[in-house]
């Protein structure tokens, strides 16, 4: 695997080697010693499947403290723009974003450490993603802030159509309003 650092350094793309032959494909996505050894000591301890159609756009979502979650992304099937934002009041990078394209032709993942807000929008008719998390989910600790934050200002894609966007989602605050504890 090759381990990227992004523009900002604590969130890491993943490029796993893949091994091709007429029988399809074979990719190690998780090494626990080789993301140890590229400075993710992360111990996950929930994985979780979200299937997307085009257009739909999940986020920007984090878990507060004491359980916040680390992230590992991936998009199995199709192909999605996947967003983390820095969400972390002392850091250098507060309030900027790493976006990148994860597919299942590239099988590139993105570590997202606590302390960031994550979300994607769907680019293919179906689209199955598949991320690993450090703490289990707790509804009471869920939150969020809207896709089109003017703070965050993040460049979503033009798509044919309009995004499709859950009701909770939509109801979700803007950055000045959200809960942070980080």
């Amino acid at each position: 695997m090759d381990f990227e650092s992004t523009i900002i350094k604590d969130v890491i793309l993943i490029k796993p080697k893949v091994i091709k032959d007429s029988r399809g494909f074979f990719i190690e996505s998780y090494k626990k010693s080789e993301f140890v050894l590229n400075n993710i000591p992360t111990i996950f301890n929930q994985e979780n499947i979200s299937v997307s159609t085009y257009g739909v756009i999940r986020g920007l979502h984090f878990q507060l403290n004491p359980l916040a979650q680390a992230k590992l992304v991936r998009c199995v099937q199709g192909t999605i723009f996947d967003v983390a934002v820095d969400i972390r009041k002392n850091s250098p990078t507060y309030l900027k974003s790493v976006t990148c394209i994860l597919s299942e032709q590239n099988q590139y993942m993105l570590y997202i450490p606590q302390g960031f807000a994550h979300g994607f929008l769907a680019l293919s008719t179906i689209n199955q993603i598949m991320y690993k998390c450090s703490s289990e989910y707790d509804s009471s600790l869920d939150r969020g802030i809207i896709y089109n934050d003017p703070t965050i200002n993040i460049a979503w894609p033009k798509i044919n159509g309009n995004y499709i966007i859950s009701n909770k989602d939509l109801d979700l605050p803007q950055f000045s309003y959200t809960e942070n504890n980080f």
